[in-house]
């Protein structure tokens, strides 16, 4: 199980490029209101451009269920995210259907997504899910449909029935979902991707790294055409 912890967003790339400073973003648990500011939605801080060590992220996995778009695209998006967090499903309601439309179908942008459950056990059963979707390589379906109808934080209703449901609608083998969602590979992934955002000092989401670029919270799509735009000019 996951435990909600803090640290400084970055670090890695703080050290090497002394003058980016990072805000922290969407920190505490519990019901979220949207009409308040906060950092991931104001867009207090967001990018600086950076040839350092959040470079190296992308995988460029040919067969991995959980990135969108070509292998070799000139540019990629690496985003840490989760089912519960409202701003979360701001980007992926708003946000990402532009940037797929506009970068991702021309080949120039490739999104790999990672798991970052940080609120709490309801984020560790939607991370879970999210993964047995993609093993029966439906992850974007199940993706696009968690946040459509996202369930407020933490409102104790987001359980296995209800990912299940989802995962149903979504046109699974929900007996497969199911045995999917307790398996230790399983586990082991969306482990994998919590470690690698802490590691970095990720702790709210969401958080993106663009060709090394960080971009903190859901901020305006013309922001992330911008340093997706430079990212593009840059790459070799």
């Amino acid at each position: 199980m996951f435990e909600s912890r803090k640290s400084p967003l970055f670090p890695l790339l703080v050290a090497a490029v002394a003058a980016i400073a990072l805000v922290v973003v969407l920190t505490t648990q519990g019901n979220e209101d949207e009409d308040k500011t906060s950092p991931a939605a104001s867009g207090a801080d967001s990018s600086e451009s950076s040839a350092g060590p959040l470079s190296g992220l992308a995988r460029r996995d040919a067969d991995d269920p959980v990135a969108l778009g070509e292998v070799d695209a000139p540019v990629v998006m690496v985003a840490y995210s989760e089912y519960q967090c409202p701003y979360c499903g701001k980007f992926a309601r708003d946000t990402e259907p532009k940037l797929i439309e506009k970068y991702v179908e021309d080949g120039t942008l490739r999104i790999e997504w990672r798991d970052f459950p940080y609120l709490g056990p309801e984020s560790t059963t939607a991370a879970l899910a999210g993964r047995a979707a993609a093993a029966q390589d439906k992850f974007w379906e199940f993706h696009e449909a968690m946040f459509a109808d996202q369930l407020p934080p933490n409102s104790g209703n987001l359980n296995e029935e209800y990912v299940a449901s989802v995962a149903d609608d979504a046109g699974l083998d929900v007996d497969q979902f199911r045995e999917d969602m307790s398996s230790d590979a399983v586990q082991k992934l969306v482990d994998a991707d919590f470690n690698e955002g802490q590691s970095l000092g990720v702790n709210g989401t969401p958080s993106f790294v663009i060709n090394g670029t960080p971009v903190v919270g859901a901020q305006p799509l013309e922001h992330f055409e911008q340093v997706i735009d430079e990212a593009a000019e840059a790459a070799p």
